[in-house]
This record gives C-alpha cells, structure tokens and sequence, in this order.
C-alpha cells in the first residue's frame, strides 16, 4: 500500500489555519487530521465540527478525525456531516465499541479504531471486520510535540502480522512524535499511515517539509 501523510492541524497556526493548509496541500497532504478532545477523556479540549466544516470550504483534500472523547457516539454523527470521512474513535472509551465503529459506518463514513500505548494489538479483532485503519498512539494522547515511545516500533510489527493474517487491506496508522528521522524506520515496521503535527507544522517551511516527509516515507 502507497504510504500516507495526514499533517495534524492541532500543530497549526490558527491565526493563519488557511495559509497552513494550504502550504501542506501544495507538499502533498494526503489527508487532514483533526484531533478532538473533550477535557475529560484527555485533559484537554481542542475544536469541534465547526473546523471541519470549514476546512472543506478551503481544501478538497480529505479529513480524517480522531476522537479524544468520552462519548463517541454523541459527536460522531457531527463530524460526518460537517465533511470527515475517516474517523478513529478509541477503544478504551466505549463499553460497546463494536456498536461505536458500527454507527460509523452506518453514517456512511469510513471507520478506524484508536489504541492508546498500553492497549494490546489483539483487542482489534472484535471490530476488524469493520474497520479501515488501526490508528496507534505512539505518545500519550491529548497532547502535542510529545517523544515517541520506542515499544511502539514492536506494536507496529505485531499487528502488521495479525492483520495479514485477518484483513490484510487495513492500514496502519501511527500518531505521535513522528519525524524525518524515525518515519522511514516506522514505514519499514509496518506502518502506511502517518500522521504528523509539530513536524510539518512547526517546520520553517511547510510545503517542503511535508514532501521531505512523504519521500522519507517511501
């Protein structure tokens, strides 16, 4: 599978979110990635649909969305109508998880599942036959410009060998502290998916740094 770069806007300047988007689209995004957080499931709150729904007034490149939240399946419907087509919710934060990957489906979006670091890679067989994308967490999530944790490396190939045994079309996708140094090592590992914030958006140059990325990724 072609590798893929979704830069994460939470790293954006949003004073100028338009100019960042669009310098990031001409490197080559392949995707957005908005991190939503509630302030209880992380400590944090982030934004809601509202940045989504402008976002694609601005760019035709597609959103993909995690969901740093409590209660999934109360904004879930939000996010596919203000435009997201992929969206992570996370496995430690539903008691029905299946019924939370289902209803986005159902929505008729496409449907990842998020693991936190200390989450096995075998809690996703009772959704894979649903899910797109494994989406896993290589830093603490809720928030930003954190250090990779280096077991991620082994996380990596362990469900690249379950799901290739199971579904080999889902991707997966790895989200935080990525970087020019370690991406390559991280697509060797397994991974096709990368999702990057300080990375691309606190670089000197946006556009170039997002292509340094995707050939890095190759």
């Amino acid at each position: 599978m072609k590798p893929l770069l979704t830069p994460s806007i939470l790293a954006a300047n949003f004073a100028n979110l338009e100019e960042d988007i669009k310098a990031a689209e001409k490197g080559g995004a392949d995707y957005f990635h908005l991190d939503i957080m509630d302030g209880h499931f992380v400590p944090n709150i982030s934004f809601g649909p509202w940045v989504a729904k402008q976002m694609k007034a601005i760019t035709d490149v597609p959103l993909d969305a995690h969901l740093m939240v409590t209660k999934p399946r109360e904004v879930i419907p939000k996010f596919i109508d203000a435009g997201v087509e992929l969206i992570y919710p996370h496995m430690e934060a539903s008691y029905d998880v299946y019924r939370t990957v289902q209803m986005i489906t159902d929505h008729g979006a496409r449907a990842g599942i998020t693991l936190n670091p200390a989450t096995p890679v075998s809690t996703v067989e009772g959704v894979i036959d649903l899910i797109d994308s494994v989406l896993l967490m290589s830093v603490c999530p809720g928030f930003g410009g954190q250090s990779f944790i280096p077991t991620t490396m082994k996380k990596i190939t362990d469900l690249r060998s379950l799901l290739d045994e199971l579904k080999p079309e889902v991707r997966i996708a790895v989200d935080g502290g990525i970087t020019l140094d370690n991406v390559g090592n991280l697509r060797k590992a397994g991974a096709d998916f990368f999702i990057a914030g300080s990375a691309v958006f606190k670089a000197p140059d946006i556009e170039q740094r997002v292509k340094d990325l995707k050939k890095a990724m190759e």
